[in-house]
């Protein structure tokens, strides 16, 4: 006996929406839902999608080399919710009013690709990168097993294996993970796992306290890191700096020391090749060496610097790399591969990252599938959905070539080395320290400060002239920077380089219009 909801009805077409589209004169119903055909209209669909990528195309590809656009236009979080329509509804709105809010959107974001945007260790636009990023949107894969995502399966395994030659290795591991943050993760907890593999199972009850040794200047992944995993923010051990920001490996030995003295088990070393602030790099051999006299997990955050790798003028700057156990690097960073696109790198080649993440799960991993299942690398990650990062990059890296890639790094580094001179050179701007990498730090001192006596007053007025001149340029729009005040320094801008499409030009655009917004202070 049927009921009313199963049973054949006419379909009177004017009941549904443009939408519906119903493929027989009869509908059949379960649960009021009809189950004719497809339900969406394709063709409209199709519609909006080519209208909304002319858009894309014309308000983002096309401006985002045009110094004359604006690289924000800036408002309040409380007036920018009044220009933009953010209530979702009922019921849903027409074409024509979401590519309007897809105008808004553009317009009021921060035009990263602009050629005068310096705020992060990310900028510009990669249009291979781009093209990848719109194919994998659109088919939408997940890369754990080989028979969802064979291609970008693939693609991943060939990029690891180059990245892993760039480091120096003959051959390891690796996955793509959805940023460096999580890399250091990734890494922390391997290290750990490596020394005790019980915990895995037993977890943390009757381990001896764990502590790990990190530069004073690391990323603040290592904290949150160590706050995430159990270990406690208590246990990380900051090494003290020189004063360019590079660990110091006599006080790196020293703490290790001390710590097995007061009966803590050490298990990691964490350098970093790249510092967010002031673009240091960690004397890899040395403490290397220490590593390897105390039995110790080497990682090395190479997410910002590991891109060096690819010049031959200045890879030097990781000198001893192949000597870690892991590294971290964020493609996304120097070489433009797009957010987000960032690999742990492992030298070990003994499954380790599986054994440590594996959950064997039975209804993706079956052993008994009629391909190789090795090409299932899924369980490596703790994620179970993943983007195929790494096709960004493997797209980038087919079009430029290995050599198009060192162009990029030695570009953006010649055009830091040539800013660095222009300060020097320039009345009112003075650098914190001479830079080795593209983080140029230095204060901006207007008239009224230069004739000052560097005293505690005139540190006092000295802090306020960045943060100043940052709410100006972004009212204004006419560029970003970043500013912070770093372990005793009062707030000074970071200027970094990294887009192709940064020319001299906008060097001394940056210097004139810092004097231009900060004079009158």
């Amino acid at each position: 006996m049927s009921s009313d909801s199963d049973r054949e009805c006419p379909l009177d077409g004017d009941t549904y929406q443009q939408e519906m589209v119903p493929s027989k004169k009869t509908a059949v119903l379960v649960d009021g839902v009809v189950l004719n055909g497809p339900t969406t209209d394709a063709k409209a669909g199709e519609k909006f999608v080519e209208e909304a990528c002319r858009l894309i195309l014309e308000e983002v590809v096309l401006k985002a080399t045009d110094v004359s656009e604006k690289v924000c236009e800036w408002h309040p979080p409380e007036h920018l919710k009044q220009l933009l329509d953010l209530e979702m509804r009922d019921t849903g709105e027409p074409h024509h009013r979401l590519l309007e809010l897809c105008r808004d959107v553009i317009r009021y974001s921060v035009k990263t690709n602009h050629p005068r945007f310096f705020n992060q260790l990310y900028a510009g636009l990669d249009y291979y990168s781009l093209v990848a990023r719109f194919m994998t949107e659109a088919l939408n894969p997940s890369v754990y097993t080989y028979e969802v995502s064979p291609v970008f399966l693939l693609v991943e395994e060939a990029v690891l294996k180059k990245m892993i030659e760039f480091i120096g290795w003959k051959e390891g591991d690796g996955i793509f993970n959805p940023g460096g943050s999580v890399s250091n993760m990734y890494a922390m907890n391997l290290a750990r796992y490596k020394y005790c593999p019980d915990i895995k199972e037993k977890g943390l009850s009757g381990l001896p306290r764990l502590i790990l040794f990190t530069s004073a200047e690391c990323h603040y992944s290592m904290k949150k890191a160590a706050s995430f995993l159990g270990i406690g923010t208590e246990n990380v051990c900051f090494v003290e700096t020189d004063g360019r920001g590079k660990m110091i490996p006599e006080e790196l030995e020293k703490q290790i020391w001390q710590a097995s003295q007061e009966g803590a088990a050490p298990f990691l070393v964490c350098a970093t090749s790249g510092t967010t602030v002031l673009g240091a790099f960690d004397p890899l051999d040395e403490i290397a060496d220490i590593c390897e006299r105390h039995g110790l997990w080497l990682h090395v955050d190479a997410s910002w610097g590991g891109s060096a790798l690819m010049s031959r003028r200045h890879r030097h700057l990781l000198h001893g790399i192949h000597r870690a156990d892991s590294v971290a690097w964020n493609p996304h960073k120097m070489l433009m591969a797009g957010i987000q696109c960032c690999a742990l790198l492992v030298k070990d080649k003994s499954d380790l990252l599986k054994k440590c993440y594996s959950a064997k799960a039975s209804y993706l991993f079956q052993q008994d599938k009629f391909y190789d299942v090795s090409y299932d690398t899924g369980d490596k990650s703790i994620q179970c959905s993943r983007r195929p990062d790494a096709f960004k990059f493997w797209m980038t890296w087919k079009a430029l070539g290995t050599l198009g890639l060192e162009e990029r790094v030695n570009r953006a580094l010649a055009l830091s080395r040539y800013l660095v001179e222009e300060i020097k050179k320039r009345e009112g701007f003075k650098l914190l320290l001479e830079p080795e990498y593209a983080n140029i730090c230095f204060w901006y001192i207007p008239p009224s400060l230069r004739d000052m006596e560097e005293g505690p007053e005139f540190w006092a007025k000295l802090n306020v002239v960045a943060p100043t001149i940052k709410e100006r340029m972004m009212k204004k729009g006419s560029l970003m920077l970043g500013y912070q005040p770093h372990r005793g320094k009062v707030n000074f801008f970071r200027q970094v380089v990294i887009s192709p499409q940064v020319s001299r030009e906008d060097m001394d655009f940056l210097l004139d219009e810092i004097d231009l917004l900060g004079r009158d202070m």
